[in-house]
């Protein structure tokens, strides 16, 4: 079945506003790719950067089977699909790719699909940089659909396992929250909707974020205390979970976006819809769980602002949280917006057709400043409101370099991921100098000095010296 709308039928009860054009600050945007459902269609779900400096992503629908793909895309814009869907007999190696990648410690992506495999309620898969796939697990293997199905994307744990959620299954199928080994064993660490009225909630959509204290934050759809508009909660990596808070009708109701954490260390995220306005929120939550509305959308004159954000945000190297809307903008075809910790909102782009429609998917700022996103739709393409589109957007932050992981103890290996970083010179944690290996123009290999500590890892190269986009943590 197909799922290159699947966005349009979960926002199909919200009225959009009326927009018109106004000014908007300086900024550039390029149009990288529209897919011609051939190379996939329907890209609903956040780009990860590769360490070979290329972005990689997936699409619910499209590609030789019409069941979604995995792609690749440089910065300039050259695509490369690396896998179609459903190339096995009943698509036993999964379908509808709903989820974005994670590149895990050994080089390799792992993801998830929503449907297809041995039970058709979704697999886990591992990717190779070239494209060869392996499927590790395959949802609903266990009676009742124990184990859960539909799968969210994954995040690394510092145990080296992936965490994430599905939507349904459990004993309610309600959904579940869940840890898999990278060879594939799947051990469930909690049952949403276990009590009467759903206290801990239900059917989560998004992907989990792992806080600074190794424990894992994420929000249901629905359910919670004394109602039913979703909620955010914690979970140790042992399965102990925590509800921080559930959402009344007055702050929004179900949250399908994940979690950031900030650097103040505090959680932010979007609600696409409800709140003082129908339109949806963007809101802060301290780690112990009180919530703080930081913006209503549609604020502005014909919702020139946007309105639905199904999307995550993030924090950029200014340290203000960037995000798309859904719908508005001035041609009510979605919005790019950047929004300070303490709530100012500046709309920074309103997409049109051509550009893409729909974008509904968490943006990713790339080593050399840019930030590269997904629309769901539009675009030029065979399809009858287009295939989607990739994009990239600068607003003229500079490069930085990225750790992976971004913990360890000291002797940990970790690699350095980046923009011309051929020649560099040197390499230090917190001011403690490193050994390292340049692998390529886009990647360091080093390791954790002794007595380093917790604060920004700094690469000098002939260019300049770039600094981490996030502090790095040394574990004791």
């Amino acid at each position: 079945m197909s799922q290159l709308n699947w966005r349009n039928r979960a926002f199909g009860g919200f009225l959009l506003c009326a927009t018109t054009a106004m000014a908007l600050p300086a900024q550039t945007f390029e149009r990288l790719d529209s897919f011609d459902y051939r190379d996939g269609a329907g890209p609903g779900a956040p780009l990860v950067q590769g360490a070979d400096g290329n972005l990689y992503g997936t699409t619910v629908d499209g590609g030789a089977n019409g069941e979604g793909v995995v792609f690749k895309i440089t910065p300039s814009g050259m695509l490369v699909t690396l896998y179609s869907f459903c190339s096995g007999r009943n698509c036993t190696d999964g379908a509808t790719p709903y989820a974005g990648l994670v590149q895990a410690t050994d080089g390799d992506f792992y993801g998830t699909t929503g449907y297809g495999g041995a039970n058709n309620s979704g697999t886990v898969f591992r990717i190779t940089p070239s494209g060869t796939l392996t499927t590790l697990y395959n949802f609903c293997s266990v009676i009742n659909c124990l184990d859960g199905s539909g799968g969210s994307a994954l995040v690394q744990g510092i145990d080296g396992g992936f965490y994430g959620t599905t939507y349904g299954g459990g004993p309610n199928r309600e959904g579940t929250v869940f840890k898999v080994s990278p060879s594939g064993k799947l051990t469930t660490l909690h049952y949403f909707c276990l009590e009467t009225g759903c206290p801990d909630g239900s059917n989560p959509s998004a992907a989990l974020v792992r806080g600074a204290d190794g424990n894992f934050y994420g929000t249901t759809t629905y359910g919670g205390i004394d109602g039913a508009y979703g909620t955010v909660f914690k979970i140790t990596p042992g399965g102990a979970l925590t509800t921080l808070h559930s959402f009344d009708a007055s702050e929004g109701g179900e949250p399908i976006a994940p979690l950031v954490q900030g650097t103040d260390g505090n959680f932010y995220g979007t609600i696409s819809g409800g709140g003082i306005r129908p339109y949806g929120t963007v809101f802060k939550i301290t780690p112990s769980g009180v919530l703080t509305t930081l913006y209503s959308f549609c604020s502005q004159k014909d919702c020139a602002d946007g309105t639905g954000p199904a999307a995550g945000l993030i924090q950029a190297t200014d340290g203000d949280f960037y995000g798309t809307t859904y719908r508005g903008g001035a041609n009510g075809d979605g919005t790019i917006f950047k929004i300070t910790p303490s709530g100012a909102l500046t709309s920074l782009h309103s997409f049109d057709s051509a550009e893409g429609v729909g974008p509904d998917a968490e943006l990713v700022q790339d080593t050399n400043g840019k930030f590269y996103g997904t629309a769901a739709n539009g675009g030029v393409g065979i399809c009858g409101d287009g295939c989607g589109t990739v994009f990239a957007l600068s607003v003229g932050l500079g490069p930085f370099v990225e750790t992976a992981p971004d913990s360890g103890k000291a002797g940990t290996a970790i690699k350095i991921l980046g923009t011309n970083l051929s020649g560099a010179i040197s390499v230090s944690f917190n001011g403690i100098a490193a050994t390292f290996k340049v692998m390529s123009g886009s990647l360091i290999s080093t390791t954790v000095p002794d007595g380093a500590t917790s604060g920004r890892v700094e690469v000098t190269t002939p260019g300049g010296t770039l600094s981490s986009n996030v502090v790095f943590r040394v574990r004791p």
